[in-house]
């Protein structure tokens, strides 16, 4: 087989969010040779994190613009942009009991701090000419809105995704791409407490019957930002298991 290897070798990846998810696709990226650097506002874990796993790590609050931009000027360039923070979302509420700010907590917080980390990391790449910007979540499919009562999360995803479609189109013409990862839920992400009552209808909802792991997300993660995966952008990259068939 010929061509480039899919890797990452001189890539610099910033990860805003050092929780399950941001430390798998951290880990992939590491292994795949990038350089990788963990933002996120609470120090001692993300310490914690960046040390096991090799990487460099800031306190950043990717809802301050202040502070989004000044960490992404001591960069000379970003490479690939990936925001996974946590969604501050109010879950386990019926619509009409729920106040109008548990709602539109989740909203603010996924399009402001995406809207702030995605700017930040398209100024360096749009004078680079190359770069990704990857989401996680996905949407638009309908499918999450029978599950569960999951307060304003799934309008916050639909958001997300009319951003992403916007990045595509505004920044593919100086080479960058704008890539979700579109996941039917990661059973690993899940506090212990509810994963034994939430998994069985994660998988139960697969043509697999299995659920993507934190590994899944990681190699994935690197597909998407490697030279492999330059033709894909805005789209989502179907790591469900099957939970939703396009």
């Amino acid at each position: 087989m010929t061509g480039e290897p899919m890797n990452l070798d001189g890539k610099t990846a910033v990860i805003y969010g050092a929780g399950t998810i941001g430390g798998a696709i951290a880990q992939a990226f590491i292994e795949a040779g990038a350089e990788v650097h963990l933002a996120a506002r609470s120090e001692p874990a993300l310490k914690e994190k960046a040390e096991r796993l090799g990487a460099e790590y800031a306190v950043v609050d990717a809802l301050d613009e202040r502070a989004v931009d000044e960490h992404a000027a001591m960069f000379e360039r970003i490479d690939i942009s990936v925001n996974v923070i946590s969604d501050n979302d109010v879950q386990g509420t019926p619509l009409h009991e729920m106040s109008v700010d548990d709602y539109l907590s989740p909203v603010v917080t996924n399009i402001r701090s995406k809207f702030l980390t995605s700017r930040a990391a398209a100024r360096h790449m749009v004078r680079q000419k190359s770069g990704v910007i990857l989401f996680f979540g996905g949407g638009n499919d309908g499918s999450v809105h029978r599950r569960w009562h999951l307060g304003g999360l799934v309008t916050a995803f639909d958001a997300v995704e009319s951003l992403r479609r916007q990045l595509a189109a505004e920044l593919g013409p100086h080479g960058v791409r704008a890539v979700t990862l579109q996941t039917g839920g990661i059973p690993e992400s899940i506090p212990a407490e509810l994963r034994d009552r939430v998994e069985p209808d994660l998988v139960g909802q697969t043509v697999l019957g299995r659920a993507a792991t934190l590994r899944d997300v990681g190699r994935v993660a690197v597909f998407a930002a490697s030279d492999w995966g330059r033709t894909i952008t805005g789209s989502q990259v179907n790591i469900t298991c099957g939970s939703v068939l396009a």
